[in-house]
């Protein structure tokens, strides 16, 4: 056994089960283990590091920020926490055709941006929430009510409640479900952890009518959808998902806005903006200089290196090429972020051949396997996957 994994082992709490391996560094879409060995990442960190590793742009914003201003608690605001809340507010008012006044609450992590978000919900004097089957939306308690996967919820109930199940992307269920009663639907506009499940391009549309009709809030959540993930700002904006932009009344997002910086947010539309009074909600360490400065340098490397239309082309690069081996029977893209589904139930042993040969993706179903990888990939990264992908699947023994 590796030093380090023997190490790991002894010091750190069996949350995770061993790791596949350590990693020392990493740059653009590789990194290198303790070993010295190479591998293309086709993970990213699990959608996060949106620049790869070590980009330069967000060293060097963190760096000048921590030589200036690195935690001041939120009894104090900084430049770059109220400038990114005002780009977030920009980027959200894309393609609507009236401006919608947005406010934001920042966080650490997509959980805790859920969580705030559950809290804002009890602020309509409702408490039912209506969620979906097969979603995803943190470990944390309240965000684990929301989550539907039984053996995430079923070892730490009983859980927050009143919380209701419905099929994912199915209108009539949902429009079944939702009554006067009902304080929040939320839902991924695609489901990440579900293996990239895609509902049917007029659901949002649906549900923001609903939500409408009864009074209730729509609340999506772009945690691993975001910040270009898809090929646009946010999957809701992106019409080869969504029959039309829709506008919601809240929005949490967190992994690749900060390109590995640890960071999340709230957002919420209109009235639902102003929920939360003085004393509702806080954080520490929430909004602070440094990750602020970081998510700053991301969103402008996605403009200034027009990653928005890279992550259109390449991750149509992506999907047909591994789509062409016929051992892989179906495949569900949205930018970079790939599901693909296996003709029998070896993804783990996918995984495992992939890492042999270079690679790192991840096994998200017992069948299928999850790409999310960095939004600077490369088309020759690309090639090189592809022309290796026979061969791995050869290697973990997938039948043809």
């Amino acid at each position: 056994m590796n030093t380090w994994t023997q190490r790991y082992g002894d010091a750190l709490m069996n949350t995770f089960g061993p790791p596949k391996m350590v990693l020392a560094r990493g740059k653009g879409a590789r990194v290198w283990d303790v070993d010295g060995r190479e591998y293309l990442d086709l993970l990213g960190g699990i959608a996060v590091n949106s620049l790869g590793h070590a980009h330069p742009r967000l060293v060097a914003a963190v760096t000048e920020q921590l030589q200036t201003l690195g935690h001041i608690s939120n009894f104090f605001a900084s430049v770059p926490q109220i400038e990114l809340a005002e780009r977030l507010n920009m980027l959200l008012n894309l393609g609507v055709t009236e401006r919608v006044e947005t406010h934001s609450f920042f966080t650490n992590s997509g959980a805790e941006a859920n969580e705030a978000a559950l809290k804002l919900t009890r602020r309509t004097g409702r408490t039912r929430i209506v969620a979906t089957e097969g979603s995803f939306h943190g470990r944390t308690m309240g965000a684990l009510a929301i989550t539907a996967k039984a053996a995430y919820r079923e070892p730490f109930e009983p859980l927050p409640g009143d919380v209701t199940f419905v099929p994912f992307g199915d209108a009539d269920a949902l429009a079944a479900a939702v009554d006067d009663r009902c304080a929040a639907v939320v839902v991924e506009p695609v489901q990440g952890e579900a293996g990239v499940e895609i509902p049917p391009h007029d659901y949002l549309s649906a549900a923001r009518s609903i939500t409408h009709r009864h009074g209730a809030l729509l609340w999506l959540d772009e945690v691993q959808t975001g910040i270009g993930r898809t090929g646009s700002w946010f999957a809701h904006q992106n019409t080869a998902l969504v029959d039309a932009p829709v506008v919601p009344d809240v929005i949490t997002l967190a992994k690749g806005l900060a390109g590995g910086i640890p960071i999340g947010v709230c957002l919420a539309t209109g009235g639902a903006g102003k929920l939360f009074d003085p004393g509702n909600h806080g954080t520490t360490f929430g909004g602070n200089p440094v990750a602020a400065a970081a998510a700053l340098a991301v969103l402008d490397t996605i403009v200034e290196d027009d990653l928005l239309e890279h992550v259109a082309t390449v991750g149509e690069l992506l999907a047909s090429g591994v789509a062409a081996d016929s051992r892989v029977t179906g495949v569900r893209a949205a930018g970079l972020l790939i599901g693909l589904d296996l003709v029998e139930a070896k993804a783990a042993d996918v995984v495992s051949a992939a890492q042999d040969a270079g690679f790192i993706v991840n096994a998200c179903r017992p069948d299928r396997i999850r790409l999310a990888p960095p939004l600077v990939l490369t088309a020759a990264d690309v090639a090189e996957f592809v022309d290796a992908w026979p061969g791995i699947l050869d290697e973990a023994g997938v039948t043809r």
